[in-house]
C-alpha cells in the first residue's frame, strides 16, 4: 500500500514538473528592436530564425521600431518585456533613478558611424562643419542621438546649432541622405555599406565599426548592443531572463562557427532587401563586432559612463553605480551549460 502511495505521489509530481515545465515554454516574452534592419541587432534576429529562443523553452514576439529610444519607451510603458537595443540608455537612466539592467550583451563595438550626405561632400569635411546643420540620427534620444552629441562636444560644436531629424536606421535613412532631407547622419550598417555601394566618393567623419576605429573615438572597447529591461522584470522571471540569455549566447556561437553567406541564408528576405551583395559585404565587416561570450566587459561599462559623463550633465551629476546596470550571471551560466 506504501509502495502503490508513493508511486502515486511520484506520478503526481512528475505530472506537475511536465505541466510546469510546459507553462513556462508557452510562456510568451514580447522583445522591442531598435531598427530589425540594422545588423548591429542581427543576434536577436537570428536567434529567432534559428529556433534558438524556442530550444531554451521561450516564446518570443519581436516589434520593430524606428530607434533605440521608442524600443525602450515600449518597455518602460509596458507594451514590451525587453529591449535589444545599446547598453548605454541603461547608463544614462540610472543618472534619472530608473533601474534598468543588461544581462547578455552580443556586441563588442556599438557600429555608429558619422556620414556626411552626398549632396554635401565638398562643404562638410569636418564634425566643426556641422554647425548649422541638419543631422540625421535614427530617432531622438537614441544612441545615435548620443553619439553625435558625443562628437559634437568633443569637437566644440554647440549641439544648439544642429538640427536633429529622425530618420530610422534602414532604407529610410539611405534615402533621407541621398536626397539631401539632411545634410549628414549617423547610421549603422547594412545602410553605410549600401550607401557607399552607390557612392563611391561618400565622405566619413567618424566610424567605430572596427575595435581599432573605436578604440580611437571613445579611448577603449565600448559594448553596444544588448538584452536589457527593468531589473524588477529580471527579479520576477529569473527563468525566461535565462533562456533568452542562453539563446543569444547559443546564437553567437553559431555566428563564428559560420560563413557570412551561411548566416545571410537564414536571415528573412525583407531585411536583407534587393541588393544581396551589399548586404552580404556590410555582414562580412560587421562579423568581427559580435560577442564571442555575451558577457559585459567592466572596462567597457565605464567606458559608456565616461562618454555619458562628458555629453550629458545629468549623468556627470549622478553618482552611478555601474555594478547595477548589468548582471553576467545569466551568460556564466549559459556558458556552464555548453
Amino acid at each position: 500500500m506504501t509502495a502503490r502511495l508513493f508511486g502515486r505521489l511520484a506520478a503526481s509530481m512528475f505530472a506537475l514538473a511536465l505541466m510546469s515545465g510546459a507553462a513556462f515554454a508557452q510562456s510568451k516574452v514580447t522583445i522591442a528592436i531598435g531598427g530589425a534592419s540594422c545588423l548591429c541587432y542581427l543576434p536577436t534576429v537570428l536567434a529567432k530564425q534559428l529556433g534558438e529562443y524556442e530550444k531554451a523553452g521561450v516564446n518570443v514576439e519581436m516589434v520593430d521600431f524606428k530607434g533605440g529610444s521608442q524600443a525602450l519607451t515600449a518597455v518602460l510603458g509596458g507594451s514590451a518585456d525587453v529591449v535589444s537595443g545599446y547598453f548605454d540608455h541603461c547608463v544614462n537612466l540610472a543618472a534619472k533613478g530608473q533601474h534598468l539592467q543588461s544581462f547578455v550583451v552580443y556586441d563588442r563595438y556599438p557600429g555608429l558611424v558619422l556620414v556626411v550626405s552626398p549632396k554635401q561632400t565638398a562643404s562638410i569635411t569636418s564634425i566643426k562643419d556641422l554647425a548649422g546643420k541638419k543631422v540625421g540620427v535614427s530617432a531622438p534620444g537614441s544612441s545615435t542621438h548620443y553619439f553625435l552629441n558625443y562628437l559634437m562636444k568633443k569637437n566644440g560644436v554647440d549641439a544648439g546649432s544642429v538640427g536633429v531629424i529622425g530618420i530610422g536606421l534602414g532604407a529610410t535613412a539611405v534615402a533621407a541622405m541621398e536626397q539631401g532631407s539632411v545634410d549628414a547622419a549617423v547610421m549603422l550598417d547594412p545602410a553605410v555599406t549600401q550607401l557607399q555601394g552607390r557612392n563611391k566618393d561618400l565622405r566619413i567623419l567618424s566610424d567605430t565599426r572596427s575595435e581599432k576605429d573605436t578604440l580611437e573615438v571613445f579611448g577603449g572597447e565600448y559594448p553596444g548592443g544588448a538584452l536589457y529591461t527593468k531589473a524588477d522584470w529580471i527579479e520576477k522571471n529569473p527563468k525566461a531572463a535565462q533562456a533568452l540569455t542562453t539563446a543569444i549566447v547559443n546564437t553567437l556561437n553559431w555566428i563564428h562557427k559560420h560563413s557570412p553567406e551561411e548566416i545571410m541564408a537564414k536571415m528573412p528576405p525583407e531585411l536583407i532587401g534587393a541588393d544581396k551583395t551589399l548586404y552580404l559585404e556590410a555582414l562580412k565587416a560587421t562579423l568581427p563586432m559580435y560577442s564571442r561570450t555575451g558577457l559585459m566587459d567592466p572596462k567597457g561599462a565605464k567606458a559608456v559612463l565616461d562618454v555619458f559623463s562628458q555629453s550629458s550633465e545629468a549623468v556627470a551629476k549622478a553618482k552611478i553605480d555601474l555594478s547595477k546596470t548589468y548582471t553576467n550571471k545569466f551568460v556564466e551560466q549559459a556558458l556552464k551549460a555548453k
